[in-house]
């Protein structure tokens, strides 16, 4: 079974306001979906598992960044045959609101770069300290909450998102905060930190790991035990923030590769000859004869010429399209049997990602386990609902006990969410959020 999906990275919505670029980057902008259109229904599957997007989404952190992200994205799953809900992302140092690094933030960030990662750890073992230092994520953690993406603000790795491509072999992917400590003008190269929290990678016999960072490895002061890691847990590394599109494929031991992808900026600052607008479409799947993990890469760069996008040759450097990665964890698992093959698209369907929630998140609609529809539902209502809008249709469901009628946080909401589904409302639920929309739409066009 194949999983393709499409990769982006710095896409920087609200950028053009600072460099003049808007006419300019919302055509490539368009130019890119028509042309990721193209490339999916050329493939066997004609749709997409989901889209990966490895951070810098917004340009200041700000609400209106992410709106206006949300709606593009959302336009980009329709023609590549996604769901919202099927989309994943990181953040980047542009996810981050720089106007909220003042005060304790401030002290706290300084005195993570003078004392490294001891001052780090002591910071995140405490609740408040840790809700001060994610403060400037907070419209980020808004979006990519509403995508089942949430932060660790523990400042752990997630890896909830698992594909199979085969009975017993499938790829997990794992998020990295990489803009952890990034802060007001000193976001230096080889001074970023994971932290051990993030760094120590958990592999499973059968899975191999994608991970998705937005800084490359060297950005980091703690690249050396991050790499380790990576080389003896990981398959692939994907990352963004450069702006320079490369890929390259190291032998770690017998058996044994790890591919680095480096994306090119969606919407880069400047198109010369060193930077264009870029993304990649990119293929997982199972190489029965090697038992490996097979990732096919198809590159796509803007030709400023003649205004398009095609196909970026010059990054594969001679390279195959497809390359057969040795899969030490694979080889770690049970024999997968043969796949049948009947004829036509056999053993080609679109791959599944599977999201596995913290059990206590776990719901059913009523009655019945359905994934996509709670998934999309739970989208609509964090992301483009406001808060207030939010809080009148809890409080109409009864769903809203007194004694935290005032004390109102994302958490709080999430599990009142998932009480009414929990409780057959979900039909009542999603009338009260088409009605809302619907208000808020038509608010829009009388302003």
């Amino acid at each position: 079974m194949t999983a393709v999906f499409v990769h982006l990275s710095d896409i920087h919505f609200g950028q053009e306001k600072v460099v003049g670029q808007r006419v300019v980057n919302e055509d490539a902008r368009k130019q890119l979906i028509e042309d990721a259109a193209t490339v999916v229904f050329g493939l066997p599957n004609r749709r997409v598992a989901g889209i990966i997007v490895t951070g810098d989404i917004a340009f200041a952190g700000k609400r209106y960044e992410y709106e206006a992200a949300g709606k593009w994205l959302d336009e980009l799953a329709l023609r590549v045959g996604c769901g919202a809900a099927d989309i994943q992302m990181v953040p980047g140092n542009h996810d981050i609101d720089r106007d909220r690094i003042k005060g304790l933030t401030a002290m706290m960030l300084d005195g993570i770069y003078e004392q490294g990662e001891a001052r780090l750890d002591s910071f995140l073992e405490e609740e408040t300290a840790r809700d001060v230092l994610y403060l400037r994520f907070a419209e980020y953690r808004r979006f990519a909450d509403a995508y089942q993406c949430p932060l660790d603000c523990a400042g752990q790795s997630s890896a909830e998102r698992r594909v199979e491509l085969a009975e017993g072999r499938a790829i997990r992917f794992v998020r990295l905060n990489s803009a952890l400590i990034c802060t007001q003008g000193r976001d230096e190269y080889g001074k970023l930190l994971l932290g051990a929290r993030q760094r120590v990678m958990t592999a499973a016999d059968g899975e191999e790991l994608v991970v998705l960072a937005h800084h490359p490895l060297n950005w980091y002061a703690d690249s050396a035990d991050a790499t380790r890691f990576l080389r003896g847990r990981a398959r692939v590394f994907i990352s963004g923030h450069e702006h320079r599109a490369a890929v390259d494929v190291q032998k770690v031991e017998g058996g044994c590769d790890l591919m680095m992808l480096a994306a090119g900026a969606t919407t880069p600052d400047k198109i010369d000859g060193a930077y264009t607008y870029a993304y990649n479409v990119i293929e997982f799947d199972w190489d029965e004869a090697e038992d490996a993990l097979a990732v096919t890469l198809h590159p796509r760069a803007w030709n400023d010429e003649m205004k398009r996008f095609e196909a970026d040759d010059l990054r594969l450097n001679g390279r195959d399209r497809r390359t057969v990665l040795g899969a030490p964890y694979f080889r770690k698992g049970s024999k997968p049997p043969k796949p049948e093959v009947t004829g036509g698209l056999a053993g080609i369907e679109p791959a599944h990602v599977e999201i596995i929630l913290p059990q206590e998140q776990d719901v059913t609609v009523n009655g019945q386990a359905d994934e996509t529809e709670y998934q999309n539902l739970y989208l609509r209502f964090f992301r483009d609902l406001a808060e207030g809008d939010r809080l009148r249709i809890l409080v109409e469901l009864d769903a809203v006990p007194g004694e935290i009628a005032g004390g109102f946080n994302h958490e709080t909401e999430g599990r009142l969410f998932r009480n009414v589904v929990r409780g057959n409302r979900f039909n009542a639920l999603r009338e009260k959020i088409e009605t809302a929309l619907a208000r808020r739409e038509q608010q829009s066009r009388d302003q």
